[in-house]
């Protein structure tokens, strides 16, 4: 049989997950902090939420390309929660945000195209980018004081292939709410290059303070076009409900523009989103208050956690974070991260080694802060007393 290059990946089971299978097999305890899907944190969800997905109108097959009028207009409703105004026009319904970007990808790029996508970021860009036949190239994110957005690194990867930068907002995993400054700087290079701006806003919710403003306000002079879900904002990652919004004021009661002509076009082709999902995600959006504070409530303990056991720990550092689910730590590169992740593994927690997100390959960890405090707590309490055991290069296991 023969197959697609760009389906060529190495398939084969790397070495930390053959370790965490067989450590699960074997029955051994896990801590585990990587945990991102928060229907198996602990959370409580209204006995009555999937009561919405027993709609009579799911009955009726009714396909519309940018999904039902009724569900875009609750997503109005949340940008309207975030000071936006938008119209139900601007708005094309997706089975996921990992969706919207494949559908963005092929709107904003012929093959072989280029997107600047910032690093550290989610790894799942490149997948994303090798099936829609473009390529990733780095916009690099630098720490000085808190994470920023390397304007010249940006320039420098610039090319005449680009197409479209993507911005994540907050970062995953640094934590990193793009200021306006850097909003500002982004509409300069797109409008001087004739790019589009993807924003990523899964986590515009769990901002530590003050949330800044949505992107979907717009830029002007740039296109920008914002992506979300129920993954994080609902708490309900199996729903596979999210969005691609239009943004701009150019864009308000956008019937007949022509970007989300095309849009409309590419959704029609595939009709991913089912009926029942669309009828329930007005409820599911009204209702998000319950489980965001529940989220909130928890992620602020464990970060405090991990503050309190870092404050005596000189050779560990929590990089400053301003909101999303996630932590980044400065550790002693003693070894790579692999390995130090694998001797953690032994003692029964579970991390991310940060070159999973494009950090370098030593001195770095990514931990996530949803899992249930008591389990965090105790995983932390591993990670510290390994540091402390291992500080001149004498790794034991």
């Amino acid at each position: 049989m023969r197959f697609s290059e760009r389906t060529g990946w190495n398939t084969e089971e790397s070495e930390l997950a053959r370790a965490h299978r067989l450590r699960r097999q074997a029955g051994l305890p896990i801590a585990d902090l990587t945990a991102s899907n928060p229907t198996r944190c602990g959370f409580k969800y209204p006995d009555s939420l999937l009561d919405a997905l027993a709609d009579a109108r799911a009955l009726d097959y009714d396909p519309q390309p940018r999904g039902l009028l009724p569900a875009r207009e609750s997503v109005c409703r949340y940008y309207a929660d975030h000071g936006v105004a938008l119209d139900p026009g601007q708005i094309v319904l997706t089975t996921s945000t990992s969706e919207a970007y494949s559908f963005l990808f092929r709107l904003l790029s012929d093959p072989g195209g280029e997107i600047l996508v910032p690093q550290p970021g989610y790894p799942l860009f490149d997948f994303l980018a090798t099936l829609d036949d473009v390529r990733i190239k780095v916009a690099p994110l630098v720490y000085d004081d808190g994470w920023q957005i390397d304007f010249e690194g940006m320039r420098r990867a610039l090319s005449e292939q680009t197409r479209a930068i993507v911005v994540v907002h907050p970062n995953n995993p640094t934590g990193h709410f793009t200021k306006p400054w850097e909003a500002e700087e982004l509409a300069t290079i797109c409008g001087a290059h004739g790019l589009s701006l993807i924003v990523d806003e899964v986590f515009l919710d769990y901002g530590f303070g003050a949330t800044p403003r949505s992107f979907a306000a717009g830029l002007e002079g740039v296109p920008v076009f914002v992506v979300s879900g129920l993954s994080k904002i609902a708490g309900l990652p199996q729903m596979k409900a999210a969005w691609i919004v239009a943004a701009g004021p150019e864009n308000a009661h956008a019937s007949k523009q022509p970007a989300l002509d095309r849009l409309e076009v590419i959704a029609d082709t595939f009709l991913s989103m089912n009926l029942p999902v669309q009828c329930a995600l007005p409820a599911w959006l009204a209702n998000r208050a319950e489980i965001q504070e529940q989220i909130r409530t928890r992620v602020s303990a464990n970060l405090a956690e991990l503050d309190r056991q870092l404050a005596t720990h000189p050779t560990l550092q929590r990089l400053t974070v301003e909101g999303g689910w996630y932590a980044v730590l400065r550790v002693p590169a003693l070894e790579q991260d692999e390995q130090t992740v694998l001797a953690l593994l032994e003692r029964g927690v579970w991390v991310h080694p940060g070159y999973f997100f494009g950090l370098p390959e030593s001195g770095w960890l990514v931990v996530s802060l949803l899992g249930e405090e008591r389990e965090f707590n105790a995983g932390m309490v591993t990670i510290t007393n390994y540091f402390r055991t291992n500080q001149g290069g004498n790794i034991t296991r």
